[in-house]
């Protein structure tokens, strides 16, 4: 089982490297890597706090919880943005644009997440 370290580290690589692709013109790669960047966000909670974590509909369950107990429920429709992206990886429909706007929104989701993250 992965570790709550595991899932920040993770995370944090992933929004890097999805600049980077980005940067690089692979609007695929940088899709799937803001994704990731939201997701393991969102099992470093799950995983603090004992909820189940391992498919899509739990991560979108932990969002929704979270969204419920920050009174924020801005973070249930940005991760559902985040999807979005993960599914132009297998798509590939949206722009170039899109997807810089999209990441600027899974950053603005870990903003808001680490409000409910406990100190590893």
């Amino acid at each position: 089982m992965a570790t709550v370290d595991f899932h920040i580290e993770t995370s944090r690589l992933m929004l890097e490297q999805a600049g980077r692709e980005l940067d690089a013109g692979d609007v695929l790669q940088a899709s799937e890597k803001g994704w990731g960047a939201a997701a393991h966000t969102v099992k470093v909670i799950a995983e603090q706090r004992g909820w189940l974590h391992e498919r899509h509909g739990h991560l979108f369950r932990v969002a929704g919880r979270i969204a419920d107990e920050l009174e924020q429920p801005l973070i249930r429709d940005l991760f559902r943005l985040a999807s979005t992206l993960h599914t132009n990886f297998y798509e590939g429909w949206l722009t170039e644009e899109d997807v810089e706007r999209g990441l600027g929104q899974v950053e603005e989701l870990l903003s808001l997440l680490e409000g409910a993250m406990s100190n590893p």
